[in-house]
């Protein structure tokens, strides 16, 4: 029992977040998971629109054939990792280290650790900034493709969160966003050139992974077929899910070094998911006003 836990609580240590080099050219396992991340959600949506019977509904209403939405729907994915990418990346220079990017911003968009002279690759992504940015997007690919925003956004958010699921894996196989010291046998040790330290932390990345993808992609996945009213009611479930599962997840999350902890206990993340939820029950509670209006 004790060389299993040995074994467990070592993993990272025997993880090397470059997945595979070819001459100067290499690529990280992270990557790749973003790659496998918009395939399995695809995969998602192309399966719901030959199989779905709520997607057939959605699909006569825009009057396409399963061809059309396809298209539709995998321009739109690429609309959205735009959004992702940019968004992400802004959102991280202006939520996490504003002030350092003010006085480095080439840093922004830069692959070279100026200090060093090093490739380092371009470091620093920010969920929610990426997650306006995608609701940028949508705005600007609804009004293009002539989409009702609600009912387009409700039949893809239930697929988003199998995304996250592989995003988070490769937090996890890319060594960052380790968890905060414990004593607990869940507990891992992570190299010591990643700053973690020596000691025991929490794999918060399969943390997160379990809860932002695996149980809110379930939880989603169950109501999707059950009673409810017009356009909005899986992007507001979304919105609260998520908020929920992350402000969980970052109990267990090494807050970012530059912030630390706001008011002592709670870190940035879990006030902007916060947000979120306060943003989807004001999405639940009017769209749900408006519907029974129409009705």
């Amino acid at each position: 029992m004790m060389n299993i836990l040995d074994y467990y609580q070592n993993i990272p240590l025997h993880i090397d977040p470059t997945a595979f080099t070819v001459g100067f050219f290499s690529i990280g396992w992270y990557s790749l998971m973003y790659i496998v991340a918009f395939g399995v959600v695809y995969g998602l949506l192309r399966y719901r629109i030959k199989y779905d019977r709520e997607s057939s509904k959605f699909q006569n209403k825009l009057q396409t054939t399963n061809h059309e939405l396809q298209t539709l729907i995998f321009d739109f994915l690429m609309y959205a990792l735009s959004g992702v990418l940019i968004g992400g990346r802004l959102g991280y220079v202006l939520f996490y280290n504003l002030p350092y990017y003010l006085h480095n911003p080439l840093a922004i968009v830069s692959p070279y650790d100026f200090s060093t002279g090093a490739l380092t690759g371009i470091y620093g992504m920010s969920y929610h900034g990426g997650l306006a940015a995608v609701l940028i997007a949508t705005v600007i690919f609804v009004k293009k493709n002539k989409v009702n925003f609600w009912k387009f956004a409700d039949f893809i958010v239930p697929a988003i969160p199998a995304g996250y699921f592989f995003g988070r894996i490769g937090n996890f196989l890319n060594l960052e966003l380790y968890g905060r010291v414990t004593g607990s046998w869940v507990g891992m040790h992570f190299p010591l050139w990643t700053g973690a330290g020596p000691l025991l932390r929490y794999p918060s990345q399969l943390f997160e992974a379990l809860l932002e993808g695996f149980l809110l992609f379930g939880i989603l996945l169950t109501i999707r077929n059950k009673p409810k009213f017009g356009g909005g009611y899986f992007t507001a479930m979304y919105l609260i899910g998520y908020g929920i599962a992350r402000i969980a997840a970052e109990f267990f999350r090494e807050p970012d070094e530059q912030i630390g902890f706001i008011l002592r206990y709670v870190t940035l993340g879990q006030i902007l998911s916060l947000a979120m939820i306060l943003a989807g029950g004001a999405i639940y509670f009017q769209r749900r006003r408006l519907d029974s209006i129409i009705k």
